[in-house]
């Protein structure tokens, strides 16, 4: 018996250790922590891609017991009034250590994740856009299986929970698929969902899209795609962890056309006036899992408009090729037609 308690406490001061506990330090969120790190302007600030601490997760702090500090009543958020408002620093803190292509957390706050139920799982499908709190803007190539779709918004690190403020997970009751929407060439590759209940917008790392003004010029520059698809094209690519954000340049409609006839598409190939074009350069481009994605760009007033959706490439990031988007300022008037049906107001 006293062999079997000693082995016990040996056990159970191994998985404290293990786990982040022990008796000079715990667990806990990093702004429960008075030892925690804290910058001149009260931004907290973390390094995603390094974990010196015994927490299995980097948003974790591994607190001396006698400075951990009772959790903080929630704060109301400012939240700037109507839509395609970013969070260029991120929503309670700011990250540090990142790579050029991961937002920060509540960055872009418009990006859904599109997911697929089946059974208890949940994978991911596809990326949209919340233009409303109860509709997504996504591609037409997306909607499969609707009774099984879920939309999950105010998602960032899709491999943790622990991010300070949560996510919202919605059924979707219906959806509208363009009635144009060709499947072999993705011509009007633009859908509607429409979901159960609307999403809470009461923190602001959950927010609207605007979409674009008619006829509106597209800025060339500034503009960004995002999603959780595969960071490049083959076999060994991976679906990444972090919500990514792209930065590229709008690419005229008649160059896009050129670059795509340079490739097996041939030199007959013609650009359907439904898609827009972004990208070119090497080693930056939305890619396989980030279909029905925003492609945003700034508006003169400070805010991003919604000017294209993730539709198809050919393979990812190479350079020349441009990928191609459904060009949603020429569906704003079906948008707003399908939206107002169904007594839902957009901006």
């Amino acid at each position: 018996m006293r062999l079997f308690n000693i082995l016990f406490c040996l056990y159970f001061a191994f998985v404290r250790s293990v786990f982040g506990q022990t008796d000079d330090c715990v667990c806990v969120p990093f702004y429960l922590c008075t030892n925690g790190t804290l910058n001149t302007n009260g931004e907290n600030i973390i390094d995603i891609r390094i974990n010196a601490n015994d927490c299995p997760s980097y948003l974790d702090f591994c607190c001396p017991t006698k400075e951990v500090l009772e959790k903080p009543k929630p704060k109301s958020p400012v939240i700037p009034p109507g839509c395609g408002h970013r969070n260029r620093n991120g929503v309670q803190y700011s990250i540090t250590g990142a790579t050029d292509n991961e937002a920060q957390f509540g960055e872009f706050p418009w990006v859904v994740a599109i997911l697929r139920k089946d059974n208890e799982t949940l994978s991911l499908q596809c990326g949209g856009s919340l233009i409303h709190p109860q509709v997504v803007l996504t591609a037409a190539h997306c909607v499969h299986f609707v009774e099984q779709m879920v939309v999950r918004a105010g998602e960032w690190d899709s491999k943790t929970t622990q991010e300070p403020l949560k996510h919202q997970d919605v059924k979707v009751s219906s959806a509208k698929v363009h009635p144009d929407f060709n499947s072999k060439n993705l011509k009007n590759d633009i859908a509607l969902l429409f979901l159960e209940t609307p999403v809470s917008l009461d923190d602001n790392h959950i927010g609207l899209a605007c979409l674009p003004r008619q006829n509106n010029a597209l800025s060339s520059n500034g503009c960004y795609v995002n999603g959780w698809g595969k960071n490049k094209f083959g076999k060994d690519a991976v679906f990444q962890n972090i919500l990514k954000k792209i930065q590229l340049p709008v690419v005229a409609h008649e160059q896009c056309q050129d670059a795509f006839r340079k490739t097996r598409l041939g030199k007959y190939f013609i650009l359907n006036e439904s898609f827009v074009c972004a990208g070119g350069e090497e080693g930056k481009d939305a890619c396989t899992g980030d279909g029905g994605g925003p492609l945003v760009c700034p508006s003169e007033e400070g805010r991003y408009e919604q000017v294209g959706i993730v539709s198809w490439g050919i393979g990812c990031g190479e350079k020349g090729v441009p990928g191609a988007y459904t060009n949603v300022g020429r569906f704003k008037n079906w948008i707003k037609k399908q939206t107002q049906t169904r007594s839902f107001t957009i901006q």
